[in-house]
């Protein structure tokens, strides 16, 4: 994700991220050396009850579910933008991985119609935005079900601590599906965490007038009537977050790329120019970021411009990143492209376990953008380390960016103090094993979820250095770390 004012500000053509944000939030304490592996999951208990009402992300207890992982949703809905309503029936294939009485789903608002499991009728109660599902038969542990789900109404968006609104967004010609860290639950029921990732198949039906896009390979638009039905497949496991629909009149470009479809779409809100020559850049940029960190992850390339004022921000939307119309006022902005392209890497294809470790994503990604600005000669990334080394904010170094708490974990520093982490591990080990860090770390976490002890751990295992101090330092000090030396 990418966050800005649209005061122009930009440092040696970067867009500075993180430069809306949010303020007034104590400092939370550092945290100790991060050495020790994840400790494995608990193994699934033989005792019969209901799945737990959330995945335990201890930044944000309710979101996610446990006892059951989802292999895959189709979603299938109608959106009408004239009355607002939408009616949805989401197919979900999961496997139990605990005996399971009940289980749960997060559904923000809408009303549920129905629900069966393995095709028997199912007991259905809402608690807020938890769906709560009683199976005819309780689910085994190890065994595979289908649950369906039918339901509608007017979808809301979320008001949350992190960025404000985001989730389900009606706008004048459509609508817009995003937001980070959740949004998914405003419009199909999901198990909402990234640790639980899933493949998805999307049926949009929205009058014919109008495109709908989402995530991964267009399958094709079925008219009937004044309707038309929009398809997406993603067969990449994606974090629901990750996972978008937008409505509305735009410009759309179609092509392929290395045999892999391409797909862009540029609201008619903003007249051609800046955005549609930035995003159709996606390909050049998304194969320079291959040359560096290996295999381009997924099935399809694009971008998805939007113009709405409750948008402020770009988002890493997996196969497909959503970019406010905001980023391209001042002109080209293929910095904005890059981040957002190398999350496709780092977040997307490798995701995170929980929220707390958000770095792993947004420092990364912004050193995608510090190495695209090198690339195209805007500036070369140690400058751009010196510069941001020496005017940080106190506010930077004081909040951990390995443990930024909630209100601030898209604050400056899990993105400039993350990218400056990056730049630190590279100066400590050598370009050979900073560089094979980042491949491998991409090959063998790929469609997967990762933690910061586990990046450590195979950096230290690359690098043949012990690197505890520097990240302990860098992640999780209160104070300015001194500047990166080879070890």
């Amino acid at each position: 994700m990418t966050l800005a004012r649209w005061s122009g500000r930009r440092r040696l053509g970067l867009l500075l991220p993180g430069a809306l944000l949010l303020a007034g939030c104590g400092s939370p304490e550092a945290e100790p050396t991060v050495q020790s592996p994840t400790a494995a999951a608990p193994s699934a208990t033989r005792s019969v009850g209901p799945g737990a009402p959330g995945a335990g992300d201890p930044y944000f207890p309710g979101y996610g579910n446990g006892g059951y992982d989802v292999a895959q949703y189709r979603v299938q809905v109608r959106y009408d933008p004239a009355t607002d309503k939408l009616t949805g029936t989401t197919t979900v294939r999961a496997t139990a991985t605990a005996n399971l009485t009940a289980f749960n789903l997060d559904l923000a608002g809408l009303t549920v119609r129905s629900v069966t499991v393995d095709g028997a009728k199912a007991g259905h109660t809402r608690t807020a935005d938890e769906l709560v599902v009683t199976p005819g038969t309780a689910l085994t542990a190890g065994n595979g079900f289908v649950a369906e789900i039918r339901y509608d109404g007017v979808p809301a968006a979320l008001r949350n601590e992190v960025i404000g609104e985001g989730g389900w967004l009606h706008t004048s010609d459509g609508a817009i599906a995003l937001g980070q860290p959740e949004s998914a639950s405003t419009w199909f029921p999901v198990n909402d965490h990234p640790s639980d990732k899933a493949r998805y198949q999307f049926e949009i039906t929205v009058p014919k007038d109008l495109t709908a896009v989402s995530n991964g390979v267009p399958e094709g638009r079925t008219v009937r009537g004044d309707w038309a039905t929009w398809s997406w497949v993603e067969d990449a496991p994606m974090a629901s977050y990750l996972s978008t629909v937008v409505i509305g009149k735009f410009r759309v470009t179609r092509g392929t790329h290395k045999g892999r479809p391409v797909f862009s779409a540029v609201t008619t809100k903003v007249a051609d120019g800046a955005p549609d020559r930035s995003i159709a850049r996606t390909v050049e940029v998304a194969d320079y970021l291959e040359s560096v960190f290996g295999p381009y992850p997924f099935d399809a390339y694009g971008g998805v411009v939007v113009a709405d004022d409750r948008v402020r921000y770009a988002l890493e939307t997996q196969s497909r990143p959503v970019y406010s119309a905001g980023f391209f006022r001042q002109g080209d902005n293929t910095g904005v492209v890059a981040h957002e392209l190398g999350h496709q890497w780092f977040g997307d294809s490798v995701s995170l376990a929980k929220w707390q470790d958000i770095w792993l994503n947004e420092g990364l990604a912004t050193y995608a953008e510090w190495l695209w600005a090198e690339h195209t000669g805007v500036s070369t990334v140690q400058r751009t380390f010196e510069q941001m080394y020496a005017g940080a904010s106190g506010q930077v170094w004081r909040t951990p960016p390995g443990k930024p708490g909630v209100a601030n974990l898209f604050g400056r520093s899990v993105y400039d103090r993350g990218g400056m982490t990056v730049h630190a591990l590279r100066v400590a080990v050598g370009d050979t094993a900073f560089f094979t860090i980042l491949r491998t770390w991409a090959a063998e976490k790929k469609n997967g979820n990762a933690t910061t002890a586990e990046f450590v751990a195979l950096a230290e295992r690359i690098s043949h250095k012990k690197l505890g101090k520097l990240f302990d330092a860098w992640l999780y000090g209160t104070e300015r770390p001194a500047e990166p030396k080879p070890l």
